[in-house]
């Protein structure tokens, strides 16, 4: 991707982003999306076939920000997400969403949030697989992979799901302390 496609796809993750912060997901329009980000229609649409791959791709990035955190040979990465990065990457996604990172609790708030954990744990999932050392030696041989990984990632969906539910007490750390503590 040149300089000019990703001005314009940071563009369009701003522009859904503020929309995030004024209303549910499932009420964001292409069309408003389009007029905050300045952009024509067909530019959005050689992005991102729908307002759904758009959210596909800002959970995505959330991820990508988080493997180049984990894979860090000094060099510094640039997404839409942005921090000091701590050593786990599961603290990492929990300090995201307690500070809210471009708005993604209002994805797990709105009426349409299957879709997000839908995208959600198929990240997770390819990250229990990309780096199953960060769980430890947490995984029994006699256990299919593939049920392990599916284990994991949902356990951490519903983890995710039930601190925001209960407002959110738990820090991160904690938090990250309880979900290691039960896989």
């Amino acid at each position: 991707m040149d300089r000019r496609q990703k001005k314009t796809r940071e563009s369009i993750f701003k522009a859904f982003v503020a929309l995030l912060s004024e209303k549910h997901y499932n009420q964001i329009t292409v069309g408003e999306i389009i007029e905050k980000a300045d952009i024509g229609r067909a530019t959005f649409y050689a992005h991102f076939a729908t307002k759904d791959f758009l959210l596909k791709d800002l959970c995505g990035e959330l991820f990508c920000h988080i493997f180049d955190v984990t894979d860090a040979t000094g060099e510094k990465h640039k997404h839409i997400f942005d921090c000091v990065a701590p050593s786990h990457a599961i603290l990492h996604l929990l300090q995201h969403l307690q500070r809210n990172d471009n708005n993604i609790l209002e994805l797990l708030a709105c009426e349409n949030n299957e879709l997000f954990l839908r995208y959600f744990k198929e990240n997770l999932k390819q990250l229990v697989q990309k780096k199953p050392q960060l769980f430890g030696d947490k995984k029994k041989r006699e256990l299919p992979d593939d049920y392990w990984i599916n284990h994991i990632s949902s356990t951490f969906v519903e983890t995710v799901r039930w601190w925001v539910d209960n407002g959110m007490k738990e820090s991160p750390e904690t938090l990250s302390d309880y979900f290691m503590t039960v896989i």
